[in-house]
């Protein structure tokens, strides 16, 4: 059985979070950073990481766990790379703090890394690589968290949903292409979303806390552990995201159990180091143009290239407005003035 969703402007969802974000003690530039990115996300049909996360996020900082006022800053540079300690602030700060770093790094040096370490959630990675590639840039992005997924062959959460994201830039005015997926069947937030709607998950998403399969998304909270996607494939993934991701932005391989902090790393590449501008967005405009025309199979209207549906769903959204289940949006509005404790 479904909740009611209501339907809420994207402007409206903005004042909630900047409003939300302000009273937690949050100066006005970073409230209203962080809510664009997490309405953004809304936007995009990624609500798990979506005006949602405010609820969470309130309950770090009255923990003590996400200092609303903290910058982030370089603390390290080393040829082509340098270290983002976000200071125990918001993760979106410091991952678009590691952006301009990179970009900055890359014009003098055509390729760049970065981690960010010491920051809270950092939102939906695919942003920070889209970002990069909009300035021309191939992106790629990684992170670890915390322990929620049990690996390949196993029942005991030892992973996170360590996410993958990789961008690569596209001629003007196409937006660039975008891939962003959790190693997990199925990430934490949206286990939370399908809660909030009294909805069941599909097969092999979850296993309850006797390692039992289950589809009812309130047995990850009551112990059971997210799957791997792709079975041994998706776990092996997710272990060298998790030991790479862990170890170089210095939260540990193991992930923190009941911290919020994701091991973030980002790599830019400027494909201009490789070959002229314009060969390699005749390519990708050619290789885009060949996969769009292809016949679709028996059930499907087109094939779409990756970040195509965000884009076809966040003018959806901006027209029509963005659905919050009606238990999410009694949590949100509750925080509003909701300093911490």
């Amino acid at each position: 059985m479904q909740g009611p969703d209501g339907i809420h402007g994207a402007e409206d969802l903005l004042r909630l979070a900047r409003e939300v974000l302000e009273g937690s003690g949050a100066p006005p530039s970073t409230a209203t950073t962080v809510a664009a990115s997490l309405v953004e996300s809304n936007l995009r049909g990624h609500d798990s990481h979506g005006v949602r996360r405010l609820v969470p996020y309130l309950q770090f900082i009255r923990e003590g766990r996400l200092d609303p006022a903290a910058e982030p800053r370089t603390t390290k540079r080393q040829g082509a790379t340098a270290v983002i300690d976000g200071c125990g602030g918001f993760g979106q700060l410091a991952a678009r703090h590691a952006v301009a770093a990179l970009t900055e790094t890359t014009n003098e040096l055509a390729v760049g890394a970065a981690s960010v370490t010491n920051a809270n959630h950092v939102g939906r990675i695919g942003e920070w690589v889209e970002a990069l590639a909009d300035n021309g840039l191939v992106a790629l992005a990684f992170c670890n968290a915390e322990p929620i997924v049990a690996p390949y062959g196993g029942r005991e959460r030892r992973l996170g949903t360590n996410p993958f994201a990789w961008a690569a830039p596209r001629r003007p005015p196409a937006s660039p292409l975008v891939m962003d997926w959790s190693t997990a069947a199925m990430p934490e937030g949206k286990v939370a979303v399908a809660k909030a709607r009294h909805e069941q998950l599909p097969d092999g998403v979850l296993v309850d806390a006797d390692g039992e399969p289950t589809r009812d998304p309130a047995d990850l909270y009551a112990g059971g552990a997210l799957l791997p996607f792709g079975a041994h494939k998706g776990s092996g993934l997710s272990v060298m995201i998790q030991l790479v991701g862990g170890t170089l932005a210095g939260t540990g391989a193991f992930g923190q159990s009941g911290a919020a902090a994701n091991g973030t790393v980002l790599i830019a590449i400027d494909p201009t180091a490789f070959i002229p501008r314009e060969d390699f967005d005749e390519e990708a405009e050619a290789f885009c143009h060949a996969l769009s025309g292809t016949e679709p199979a028996a059930g499907f209207d087109a094939v779409l290239v990756p970040g195509e549906i965000e884009r076809r769903t966040r003018a959806q959204r901006a027209r029509e407005g963005i659905p919050i289940p009606a238990e999410t949006w009694s949590e949100l509005t509750a925080l509003k003035g909701g300093a911490p404790a």
